[in-house]
């Protein structure tokens, strides 16, 4: 008997925002998210949410969702792959942007290359590429760091190491929860050297998307903008 075909793991981009989806994803990956009726996600009400705005065409409640989350061990990671085991096409969803990045999928993936699972990868946005794109800073070389400290001795400590590195002309991309952008921003002012430049980079791709580059003193000599609970990526480069 032949082996059964497994299905294909669609890692599908979310939106950053309310905005226009036909500005930021393509129609072929909505048309493609239309077709599917099972998907893995971070957010069962931001999923359900983004299927109702591209219009789904099959009603909501009867569209398969799972949960992949921080909270989702690896023991539990197998049973999310068993319809693509019996050959059915599931997509991947984060809450915002591309999944796999800076969140739970990646270990998913992992797991369905183990399993001869194709996984594949569509195109829409990622804040963390965009931001890099629009900074002026080397995208030759860059490291991205995902969230740094939240203890204040902690992350000053470690802002300094990253700006050690970053000497090397490496690019360092870090993010904050963002309840905490504001004292982000200010151990970085207070902590790194005049001539460092850095970026912050705010609500991309939305209307009031902020991508702003300056070095350390000039950012010190202006008004600094509000960050508090605004999705902010920061970029540094000495």
């Amino acid at each position: 008997m032949a082996k059964q075909k497994t299905g294909t793991l669609y890692f599908i981009p979310v939106t950053l925002g309310d905005d226009n989806i036909s500005n930021v994803l393509p129609p072929d990956v909505v048309s493609l998210t239309q077709q599917l009726d099972e998907f893995i996600v971070e957010n069962e009400k931001t999923a359900r949410h983004f299927l109702s705005t591209i219009k789904h065409t099959k009603p909501i409640r009867e569209i398969v969702l799972k949960t992949l989350n921080e909270h989702t061990t690896d023991k539990e990671l197998p049973v999310l792959l068993n319809a693509l085991m019996s050959g059915k096409n599931v997509g991947l969803m984060s809450e915002a942007g591309c999944p796999g990045i800076a969140d739970p999928g990646a270990k998913l993936a992992a797991l369905a290359h183990q399993k001869g699972i194709r996984v594949a990868p569509l195109v829409g946005p990622s804040s963390i590429l965009l931001s890099l794109m629009a900074s002026g800073l080397n995208g030759q070389r860059f490291t991205f760091l995902g969230y740094i400290a939240a203890d204040k001795n902690s992350r000053i400590t470690q802002l300094k190491e990253i700006e050690k590195r970053s000497r090397l002309q490496e690019t360092q991309i870090f993010i904050e929860t963002p309840y905490r952008n504001q004292h982000m921003l200010e151990d970085i002012l207070a902590n790194c050297n005049a001539e460092t430049r850095l970026c912050i980079a705010c609500n991309i791709s939305l209307a009031d998307e902020y991508i702003v580059t300056k070095r350390i003193k000039e950012w010190k000599q202006n008004p600094l903008p509000d960050l508090h609970k605004r999705p902010t990526v920061f970029l540094l480069l000495a």
